[in-house]
């Protein structure tokens, strides 16, 4: 047999094995976090206890907010429903380690994602689904334009969070001192705040945001310009089950995909029926496998949107009212940092 026939024969054979190795792998890579919300037939799911935008319970109890929302379009992609969800409110103190502990599936809790949680603590990251970083809230009677002039000033902040490491940072950098007063609840830090037990209140934008809307005066309240830090928010999972993170991390792809393409609660139907687009059939199951590709069925994104919602219509839901501008979360196509990887 000629040389380059041999080479022609041994290049076919050897793609041919690499094919039915992917293919094999993809069917026999199993999540036991996937398998154990199916066989319980409900997602549990880690929140905050308590902030307006993020995760809060509405006047009937029910449960709201931006990563409640993407509690439940897990939910819908894997069991079929948005309402099979079991939420435990977590503080910031406990969070990981009642994910640690198998207590939850996965922890969706307004959390920076760091390289020491990623490795110390043995977590994955699944997606950045808010993007921000800590600021300040304090009173306009305490005449402060800027972080740099709180020097002496007194702040209301959570404990087991960055957040006070960020502030002992930058005071140092700074040469000021500024005076932490720790809680482990937000609305405990909310009404030592509006107590003046404290000046005023650190958290991420979003969660600053949030404090100002929870005073009994929030025109009394100034958000600082700075950001002293980058808090980019996002899903934690185990380490060991990476069937179950990659699903965790296309879920939030699957928000931003939808707002890209155009398609939101109201029009789903409709495109579903009418789409040319390959890349809008792709999506929504009328083409491809992407949904099968993950652990899931194909119509897994339509129920999302269907459900749940493109990420556009989440953030203005819940932040909105807040009258917190997208900033950094505005999709990539208008200057911010939120898009969608490729699908295929």
């Amino acid at each position: 047999m000629h040389y380059r026939t041999r080479l022609a024969t041994c290049c076919a054979v050897v793609a041919g094995m690499l094919g039915f190795a992917a293919e094999s792998w993809a069917q026999e890579v199993k999540s036991p976090t996937i398998d154990a919300i199916k066989k319980r037939g409900e997602l549990i799911c880690g929140v905050d206890t308590g902030i307006p935008g993020f995760a809060f319970q509405d006047s009937a109890g029910k449960w709201q907010g931006l990563d409640v929302a993407y509690c439940r379009a897990l939910a819908t992609a894997v069991l079929g429903s948005a309402d099979k969800v079991k939420y435990i409110g977590t503080t910031s103190k406990v969070r990981f380690s009642v994910l640690q502990s198998g207590e939850i599936d996965v922890l969706i809790r307004d959390s920076t994602l760091t390289l020491t949680r990623n490795t110390e603590l043995g977590l994955a990251t699944g997606a950045n689904n808010f993007f921000t970083g800590e600021a300040f809230m304090v009173k306009k009677a305490l005449n402060v334009a800027h972080a740099k002039e709180l020097n002496g000033a007194t702040i209301c902040v959570l404990t087991g969070t960055t957040l006070e490491l960020n502030i002992a940072d930058y005071g140092r950098a700074n040469n000021i001192k500024i005076n932490t007063l720790l809680f482990e609840r937000p609305e405990e830090a909310f009404a030592a705040a509006e107590a003046g037990r404290c000046d005023g209140y650190t958290d991420d934008g979003g969660s600053v945001a949030a404090a100002r809307s929870s005073m009994k005066n929030p025109d009394d309240w100034v958000i600082l310009p700075e950001l002293i830090s980058r808090e980019f928010l996002g899903s934690y999972t185990r380490q060991g089950d990476d069937r179950w993170n990659i699903l965790v991390r296309w879920t939030h792809m699957a928000m931003l995909e939808a707002e890209v393409l155009g398609i939101t609660q109201a029009n789903v139907d409709e495109i579903k029926k009418t789409a040319t687009n390959p890349e809008v059939r792709g999506f929504l199951g009328l083409e491809e496998t992407f949904g099968q590709k993950l652990g899931v069925d194909n119509d897994w994104a339509y129920r999302i949107v269907k459900e749940v919602g493109n990420y556009g219509e989440n953030y203005d839901k819940y932040f909105g009212p807040l009258k917190l501008t997208r900033g950094w979360n505005e999709l990539y196509t208008k200057g911010g940092l939120q898009y969608p990887l490729p699908w295929r």
